[in-house]
């Protein structure tokens, strides 16, 4: 099968950047999102975002007012009906992504990958709402999905192999650098990135140093964005609960265990750059 049309539910972060690299590299995209509210700064952040890469000299005006055309958005799932490929790109709760894929089922033709963005729940327990879980895969962008260049593709337990070989050369077309993972929890990245984030939390409650500090120290290493400054970019509540969602899955084994540090920022509503205030304030 060839993938022309890719379907991207939810219009936050991750789906606007999904959106960004489908539209720059030829595809056309319907994003849907439940919320009309959603719709209107999803369709301004691509836009924006398409206008600096021609100001930066990486697309021409012209290439960036084609790409602009390419994106349908839409609070109706039914347009999803002539999608190649469905992303899904919604909140990080197995409630809300099984009530979406069991509507996706319904609507789509029985060739369309249905595809998840999870970042830590298990693909296989995802599929089984699905009467065709053959066709179902998970495709882990990183935020910012428009820039950064890895793809986990997730094998679930019954995915079938040309589906994880039409994703993986999806991926490719849309200039990213594929990996396969085992479904395993937290997949390869965020399975290794428990214990980044956790250790600098460790560190700053027991009082060895302050965030900052912790920071400063990791990017003179060699990290490009220290553990809390990169929370604060992916949502500190998003981080929150893929740390709790890893460390249930490995039957709460303790190196995950989740930092009351973070909870309390989540609690407290900081959650980040999205918010105007998480570890920093912004």
């Amino acid at each position: 099968m060839s993938i022309s049309t890719i379907g991207i539910c939810g219009a936050g972060t991750m789906g606007r950047g999904i959106v960004l690299a489908a539209i720059q590299n030829g595809f056309d995209v319907v994003l849907w999102d439940i919320s009309a509210d959603a719709q209107e700064p999803a369709e301004k952040y691509i836009h924006g975002q398409l206008d600096k890469a021609v100001q930066r000299g990486k697309m021409t005006a012209d290439g960036a007012e084609e790409a602009k055309t390419k994106v349908t958005f839409t609070t109706s799932l039914a347009d999803m009906s002539n999608a190649d490929i469905v992303i899904e790109a919604v909140l990080e709760r197995k409630d809300v992504k099984d009530k979406l894929f069991s509507e996706l089922e319904g609507i789509v033709s029985e060739d369309t990958i249905l595809a998840t963005n999870t970042s830590s729940i298990s693909v296989t327990v995802l599929s089984r709402v699905l009467k065709h879980p053959g066709r179902f895969v998970g495709m882990h962008f990183f935020n910012p999905a428009h820039i950064m260049k890895l793809v986990e593709v997730i094998r679930g337990a019954r995915t079938e192999e040309t589906v994880v070989q039409q994703t993986v050369e999806l991926a490719e077309k849309l200039g990213r650098k594929p990996a396969i993972a085992r479904d395993v929890p937290g997949f390869i990245v965020n399975r290794v990135a428990r214990n980044y984030y956790n250790e600098a939390m460790r560190i700053c409650t027991e009082g060895a140093a302050e965030v900052e500090q912790v920071d400063k120290v990791l990017k003179g290493v060699g990290f490009k964005m220290g553990p809390f400054e990169l929370m604060d970019l992916i949502g500190v509540d998003t981080n929150y609960e893929v740390t709790v969602s890893v460390w249930n899955q490995y039957l709460q084994e303790p190196r995950f265990t989740p930092s009351l540090m973070q909870q309390e920022a989540v609690a407290a509503g900081m959650h980040g750059r999205k918010s105007g205030e998480g570890f920093y304030k912004y």
